[in-house]
C-alpha cells in the first residue's frame, strides 16, 4: 500500500479491512511525508506500532 491510500483509508467513513503480515489492524495515523503509519492490532488493542505503509495490505 502507498501512503496516499493509507491516508484515504484513515479518513474514510467506511470500514476498510487492512492487514499487517496477516493480522487485521486499524490505521490510527499516517505520516505521508515519511511513508509511515501508526497501527493498532485489532485482536490486541494495546499493541500499537509504527510501520512502513508498504507493509500494509488492503483486504478486498
Amino acid at each position: 500500500m502507498n501512503a496516499k491510500r493509507a491516508q484515504q483509508i484513515y479518513e474514510s467513513a467506511e470500514t476498510v479491512s487492512v492487514e499487517l503480515e496477516g493480522q487485521a489492524v486499524w490505521i490510527e495515523n499516517v505520516d505521508e511525508a515519511n511513508g509511515m503509519a501508526t497501527v493498532q492490532v485489532k485482536s490486541r488493542p494495546t499493541n500499537v506500532m509504527t510501520v512502513a505503509v508498504d507493509r500494509l495490505n488492503e483486504v478486498r
